[in-house]
């Protein structure tokens, strides 16, 4: 088999991951729309109760085990051991099948304790349903770290962009079909939690496929030789696979363990405080409408900042210090300036947002406080990545694993003072403090300033003259629709136009201001287009 282990060939293939893992995002945060349309409020807090212990599972097998996995494989194939090679995948295997295993024991033992924890025993069996997860994902992780070690990274996006839509396509199929037969809405749920099984199912198939189709099949089937020779290497695999597959998966749990928090304690704070279960359920309904809108604004904030981080990872080693720091700042500005834009436009836009995704537009000023979890999440996702293309993955994975045990007591404090809006604080502080203490420790790692007080100031005129501009908008065209009377419909024109003219005034700013210079720009889409926004003497 050809290896092809080139600068080239390595940047080409964290382009193809990096656009499957952006459409899989995409189609992650799109689908809850019309799935929380089908199911009310109350349908949505049921399936976002669990959804997070499918989310864990997603990113074993995404981005924890196959990174190690790929790297201890290439190693071993640039030493020419095929033997060992071949015991790695055997030994990875065995591994993958005893977490996994224990995995699926504890949540599927535990599902009746983990619900009465959440005070809500109905959720047993989606937890019961989304514990099978558990038992698919160590032959999932173990043929994607097999082709990414081999420099192909085709067959894992593929499978990546397989699995999500089967399991979306489920989701939807299901739902309306058990709200249609009278169903209810654990049952409903239940059925939606069905498509992380399909989903994983139809990754695997399409992963053998590839397998099949190249008959690759010597490269992973085990030769009769003495375990007795290899016990020294099989704890070798382990001992990689559990520390630094665990660090690795810890570092792209960001959002999922806030969600986690919340599922464990926001719906029983709300309880304990006095509001009626239906009630609290509808709230925290309400509140997971977030979910999407912040997903997509992340993804839009740091797609651009994290296609930087190769090109930080590949020099590295340069002498050209001021060039890495050049690159290091140009994606931390970016993922701040699109952070700011994304969060204080969807701030000023949300209750046209709201009624246009979900109806109605209850829980918008809520949701207008968790839209500036976008900015935390863009500059620590851009940050962690950054710090491990330097090489430095212990400190982000502690700094993220402890936005839990944070967020979790935030929401003790401010749930019961304030409710959902609680927990929407809650969020920020803990965020906030994560964001706070990865810049710290980056500045310090890179013994120079990151950012100046110029680009914070030119970035906060153009947030403010953007959200002013966009509130007399809405003004007047509130105004105008409501004469009309056209409902939704309308929330959905006054919601897409208000998004397009605040980019434009929030941009001509920024760039304006001489934030990037025009050869900065072409990093970024469009960014051809985006030069005539600059003044003719700073033009090239």
């Amino acid at each position: 088999m050809k290896q092809v282990y080139s600068s080239k060939a390595l940047f080409k293939g964290a382009f193809i991951l990096t656009i499957a893992a952006i459409i899989t995002k995409i189609l992650s945060a799109v689908y809850r729309v019309p799935f929380q349309n089908i199911v009310g409020d109350i349908g949505f807090y049921i399936y976002q109760q669990v959804y997070p212990f499918y989310g864990i599972a997603t990113v074993l097998s995404t981005t924890g085990f196959p990174v190690v996995i790929s790297k201890l494989y290439m190693e071993q194939k640039q030493l020419g051991d095929e033997e060992k090679s071949r015991f790695l995948l055997i030994a990875a295997f065995l591994f993958l099948q005893i977490f996994g295993f224990i995995c699926f024991l504890i949540l599927f033992i535990g599902a009746n304790r983990l619900a009465n924890w959440m005070h809500d025993p109905q959720l047993a069996i989606l937890l019961r349903v989304v514990s099978l997860v558990f038992l698919t994902f160590p032959i999932v992780s173990l043929m994607r770290g097999y082709f990414q070690g081999n420099g192909d990274m085709v067959p894992t996006a593929l499978s990546q962009v397989g699995e999500q839509t089967v399991r979306i396509l489920t989701i939807l199929f299901l739902s309306y079909l058990f709200m249609k037969q009278g169903y209810s809405l654990y049952v409903v749920g239940s059925g939606a939690m069905f498509g992380a099984i399909t989903g994983s199912i139809v990754s695997g198939l399409i992963l053998f496929m590839f397998i099949w189709i190249r008959k690759q099949w010597k490269w992973i089937q085990p030769k009769k030789e003495p375990i007795n020779s290899y016990l020294a290497e099989l704890k070798r695999i382990f001992k990689a696979l559990f520390f630094q597959g665990l660090m690795i998966c810890v570092s792209g749990m960001l959002l999922i363990l806030i969600q986690l928090a919340d599922s464990l304690n926001l719906y029983a704070l709300l309880i304990t405080s006095g509001i009626e279960k239906e009630t609290a359920k509808v709230l925290k309904g309400i509140f997971d409408r977030g979910q999407p809108l912040i997903q997509l604004g992340t993804v839009a904030a740091t797609s651009m900042s994290l296609a930087l981080v190769p090109l930080i990872t590949h020099e590295r080693f340069s002498s050209s210090k001021p060039f890495l720091h050049d690159k290091i700042q140009l994606a931390i500005k970016t993922s701040i300036i699109v952070g700011v834009g994304a969060a204080c436009g969807l701030a000023v836009i949300i209750r046209p947002t709201n009624r246009m995704l979900f109806e109605n537009s209850s829980g918008s000023t809520v949701l207008a406080v968790l839209s500036f979890v976008i900015l935390f999440t863009s500059i620590i996702l851009t940050v962690m990545a950054i710090m491990q293309g330097l090489g430095f993955l212990l400190f982000p994975t502690l700094v993220v694993a402890g936005v839990f045990p944070v967020k979790y007591l935030l929401n003790i404090v401010f749930v019961p003072l304030y409710g959902i809006m609680g927990a929407a604080v809650s969020s920020l502080i803990s965020l906030a403090i994560a964001a706070a203490l990865l810049i710290i420790r980056l500045k310090k790692l890179l013994n120079a300033p990151i950012l100046a007080l110029r680009f914070l100031g030119i970035v906060c005129t153009a947030a403010v003259l953007m959200m002013c501009v966009l509130n007399a908008y809405l003004f007047v065209t509130d105004r105008w629709i409501a004469r009309l009377d056209i409902g939704r419909f309308a929330a959905a024109g006054q919601a897409l136009s208000a998004v397009c003219l605040g980019g434009i005034i929030f941009l001509f700013v920024i760039i304006r201001g001489r934030i990037f210079r025009e050869e900065e720009l072409a990093f970024f889409p469009l960014g051809s287009k985006l030069r005539y926004f600059m003044a003719r003497k700073d033009r090239g």
